[in-house]
């Protein structure tokens, strides 16, 4: 489960927003939804540990969280939309290569992680691929399987059917459902609301439901 509590991010004399409080439960799929340039990314960012928030707090699973922006845990997974793949590595290596340094797994256990991760989400075919040979609806499922190899508390996701056509648009929708019934908690970040809808199980506006 993630709390968050009074969360609030200003800039200077700029708030961002204030106040903020929401509950994701396990296994359920929140969607923040809302216009572009209105802080949803700002807020992934504070979720991710990568932006400090000026107040407030957020547990997860009962454990509070750094938001300072300085965080070193894994315990949220982030799928940026520009996914952040490594080129130098094949699909395979992307998925194995953090929790070898993080988790520092062996590279037969990361590889059998990997492969099974792969396999879930329909990718064992695209292993041995370099990122620059992948569609972009790949590429969005290669980011998920890096991200649920560090084993997160949530899953988070910015704008996650940004560029991807209807096809791609539809896979990344089963994806979520699959890892929903699965029971991984997620938090979806997108201004595509019927996209929103097919996946979520509630959504927050972060036009409407947030102070400023």
């Amino acid at each position: 489960m993630l709390e968050i509590k009074n969360l609030a991010k200003s800039y200077d004399t700029r708030t961002i927003f204030k106040n903020m409080n929401l509950t994701v439960n396990d296994g359920e799929v929140l969607s923040i939804v809302g216009p572009s340039g209105i802080g949803k990314t700002t807020f992934l960012r504070i979720v991710a540990g990568l932006l400090p928030a000026n107040d407030g707090e957020m547990i997860l699973n009962g454990e509070a969280l750094d938001l300072t922006g300085d965080r070193t845990g894994a315990q949220v997974g982030v799928i940026f939309q520009d996914f952040n793949l490594f080129p130098q590595y094949t699909v395979k290596e992307n998925v194995m290569l953090a929790p070898q340094l993080v988790h520092h797994e062996t590279k037969a256990e990361a590889a059998e992680n990997a492969d099974r991760l792969l396999q879930d989400l329909g990718l064992t075919a695209q292993a041995d691929q370099y990122p620059f040979q992948l569609s972009g609806g790949q590429k969005q499922r290669v980011a998920i399987a890096r991200a649920l190899a560090m084993k997160p508390g949530i899953l988070a996701y910015d704008e996650p059917t940004s560029g991807l056509d209807a096809e791609s648009t539809e896979r990344v929708i089963a994806v979520i459902k699959q890892l929903q019934a699965q029971g991984v908690t997620q938090l979806v970040v997108t201004h595509d609301l019927p996209f929103a809808e097919a996946v979520a199980d509630k959504t927050f506006d972060f036009g409407t439901d947030v102070e400023r």
